[in-house]
């Protein structure tokens, strides 16, 4: 059987037990959305947020990209906070990393070429303004460190976004959260933790 068709024999024995086991919830689900959160997470296949913090479907708001970065021109990622923090109003923004990112490898190793040199340019930069302490360590921690400082930089990034911190000035109360992820033992570690950053 071919794999993709092995998907949509999942979705429909899903879709099944969730009718017998909660009837209302598609017609739940269909009525709109109304996340507490927006998770800014990587593509890694191995990340997905909902399963690795027991969400269900219209809780968490979701946006993904290689190495979990927020990039001010990237219009995509803005867009999707935008939308979150003025239209969907969540209360908490989530941007979780992930110990073993290849994306923060390859940014390390200087193996990329093409877009993906470009999207991850910034990691390059980080990397060389914390050399210093990055150094003394092994090149597993060095890995697994770059992957924290990754996470601390595009949350400071986030909190500077204009949306943001036009909510913040008007008085919204939403936290900004910096998480890792840990593929060995499934849990998640916490990096920073942000109530409101306002730039003066």
């Amino acid at each position: 059987m071919e794999p993709y068709k092995k998907l949509l024999m999942a979705n429909r024995a899903w879709a099944l037990d969730k009718r017998e086991t909660e009837p209302e919830f598609f017609e739940s689900i269909s009525q709109g959305q109304s996340p507490d959160f927006l998770w800014i997470g990587c593509s890694d296949s191995r990340v997905p947020a909902e399963e690795i913090t027991g969400a269900q479907p219209g809780e968490i708001f979701v946006h993904r990209n290689i190495a979990n970065l927020f990039i001010p021109s990237d219009i995509n990622v803005s867009s999707v906070v935008e939308y979150a923090v003025t239209v969907l109003k969540v209360k908490h923004i989530i941007l979780c990393g992930h110990y073993g990112c290849g994306g923060v490898r390859a940014a390390l190793t200087q193996q990329t070429t093409g877009v993906l040199d470009q999207w991850l340019s910034s990691i390059k930069g980080t990397y060389s303004k914390n050399l210093e302490q990055l150094k003394s360590l092994s090149e597993e921690e060095q890995w697994a460190r770059m992957v924290e400082i990754n996470v601390e930089h595009q949350v400071q990034r986030l909190s500077l976004n204009s949306t943001l911190q036009e909510a913040w000035k008007m008085g919204s109360r939403i936290t900004l959260h910096g998480w890792v992820f840990d593929l060995g033992t499934g849990l998640i570690k916490t990096i920073s933790t942000h109530d409101s950053v306002v730039e003066t």
